[in-house]
């Protein structure tokens, strides 16, 4: 019987090594869903990815900043301009922005109630258009930093009869944002630090995917010439980074979808609370029985 009992206990304690084992190797499979980049990188084809400049859109604001040989007739331009507040309102700003001064936001997500500091620039209505000192309306919507320089040069430089001698030019996009919603641990809109930022970089400043992200089927919105486009990426692959995706643009918006684990622990809670309120009404008509006799 002895011996009977402990050939019982030894084929339990294997059955339960062999289901701790199987979990342990079913974890380990798993950490690939959680893996960015897998595989092999084609570093000939990335060497040739070329980072493509920001294009100029309705809604975008503009610091530009003018200089030239001969300082007296630059200053016209480099009066005040609008103040554009982080609730997207504008109001006449009255400091000059000689010295190239600019009150900008933090590279960070908005600050609590979605406000930002108050930020010199030139708003580009919805013509395309900016009012530039002393040269009213100049249309800018769909013209590169290098492009508007050009443009600006066309009508400054007195090579081209111009009142401004060698004049030269900072040009910065100021509201440059972007959207991370869905399975990251802290979604909202973000200022670009700089004027490129990919999606890794993007995923940082969110606080990363969750465990519950999918990797492999991340959604981003994009407006370009005035139409929307949406692309999904698989953050897995290292052909990623070759995408025209992989670097942010103005006004991006990123989706996380959940995997089928969140949906899985979603139902789980919703099993859960209905139990307990089964519970709970059970209890309560058991109650109203009692005190009614």
């Amino acid at each position: 019987m002895r011996n009977y009992l402990f050939s019982k206990w030894k084929g339990g304690v294997g059955y339960m090594i062999a289901i701790a084992f199987a979990g342990c190797i079913s974890s380990c499979g798993n950490t690939r869903q959680l893996t960015y980049m897998q595989g092999k990188f084609d570093t000939a084809a990335l060497s040739k990815v070329e980072i493509a400049e920001p294009v100029i859109q309705k809604g975008d604001v503009l610091n530009i900043m003018v200089y030239s040989d001969n300082p007296v007739a630059t200053a016209l331009y480099n009066q005040s301009v609008m103040a554009i507040s982080g609730s997207g309102s504008s109001q006449q700003g009255g400091s000059s922005m000689g010295g190239g001064g600019l009150s900008s936001g933090s590279s960070g997500g908005t600050s609590p109630g979605g406000s930002t500091p108050s930020t010199p620039g030139y708003l580009v209505d919805e013509q395309g258009n900016i009012q530039f000192q002393s040269l009213k309306f100049l249309h800018v919507e769909g013209l590169t930093k290098t492009q508007l320089r050009d443009s600006l040069d066309a009508r400054l430089d007195e090579r081209f009869g111009g009142p401004l001698k060698n004049p030269y030019y900072t040009i910065r996009f100021v509201n440059y944002r972007f959207t991370m919603l869905g399975e990251v641990n802290r979604p909202g809109v973000f200022n670009i630090p700089g004027e490129h930022i990919n999606l890794f970089e993007a995923l940082g400043m969110a606080g990363d995917m969750t465990f519950y992200g999918r990797r492999d089927n991340v959604l981003v919105m994009r407006v370009a010439n005035g139409k929307r486009e949406f692309q999904r990426l698989d953050l897995t692959k290292p052909d990623i980074m070759i995408s025209p995706y992989y670097y942010l643009q103005q006004g991006d918006v990123v989706y996380f979808e959940p995997n089928r684990k969140r949906v899985a622990a979603s139902d789980q809670v919703t099993i859960r609370n209905v139990s307990i309120a089964t519970s709970i009404v059970s209890t309560l008509a058991v109650l109203y029985s009692i005190f009614r006799k």
